[in-house]
């Protein structure tokens, strides 16, 4: 059981206050009957709501306190969705072994989990075994149903293995699911997305090419920046890419051009 501070002594003194409270209500009740029968229909004592372990692991998660979560989780009844949470914790202290076994263990005990068979596509992805990585991601997938999430990693782990054009196609498919999924920031969760993309020009590139077709031209203009100041190549090409023909006429994107800014 957890003890937060201060809780020893407000339970001390509580213990002290109530038989107080109630010798002086019995006084005053038998003193005047009339403010008995009054007053005690307006009684009504709150309920505390039940904080469960779970829930108390998921507030340290949010703390970035993720031993205290894992420690809290262990606690809690055995099931794949409190696994699961442990591997993230022990995946956000890089302790992939641990995280990789509390995945598996997660879909032991519920095979068609499509959360923590993600989660273990990212541990194959950060050990470059792209390959296992887009099976993992794949089977999740068949379970899940649509995911901007999952089809992010998927384009991430055909990235990785130079397969832009399939890449392309599952960073499309994401946009379409969710129009801000490469916005979003790292949340503990229980589904785990891809971040560490290598050829970060590169990569920048064919986001401003995916925002570019599905007509987000703001980002397509801020990603094609990245990608030129990380130094990509073949940047000569840019303007005359079949992605980029809806903004040749684009002021933001004619300057952009213009500049050509030099790699940081």
């Amino acid at each position: 059981m957890i003890c937060f501070s201060g809780s020893r002594l407000a339970c001390c003194c509580l213990a002290v206050s109530l038989p107080l409270l109630a010798d002086s209500a019995q006084q005053s009740s038998s003193s005047s009957p009339n403010l008995r029968a009054s007053a005690s229909p307006s009684v009504n004592t709150p309920t505390a709501p039940l904080i469960t372990t779970e829930m108390r692991g998921d507030i340290y998660m949010a703390r970035k306190m993720y031993r205290e979560a894992i420690d809290m989780y262990r606690q809690a009844p055995a099931s794949a969705v409190i696994a699961n949470k442990i591997g993230i914790a022990f995946h956000q202290l890089l302790q992939l072994d641990l995280a990789k076994k509390s995945y598996e263990l997660a879909i032991k005990l519920d095979p068609k989990y499509p959360e923590a068979i993600n989660n273990l596509g990212t541990i194959y992805y950060s050990q470059n075994n792209f390959r296992a990585a887009i099976g993992r991601y794949k089977r999740a997938l068949r379970y899940s149903g649509p995911s901007a999430s999952i089809d992010a990693n998927l384009g991430a782990a055909y990235f990785s293995r130079k397969d832009y054009k399939k890449a392309s196609e599952w960073y499309d498919q994401a946009l379409q699911l969710d129009p801000d999924i490469f916005e979003h920031h790292s949340t503990f969760g229980t589904l785990l997305q891809e971040r560490s993309i290598g050829e970060r020009a590169t990569f920048h590139l064919y986001l401003a090419k995916t925002y570019a077709k599905s007509g987000a031209k703001d980002r397509a203009l801020i990603y094609l920046r990245k990608a030129l100041e990380e130094g990509v190549r073949d940047r000569k090409k840019i303007p005359d890419m079949p992605e980029f023909a809806s903004l040749k006429t684009d002021p933001g994107f004619k300057q952009l051009i213009a500049e050509n800014p030099k790699p940081l």
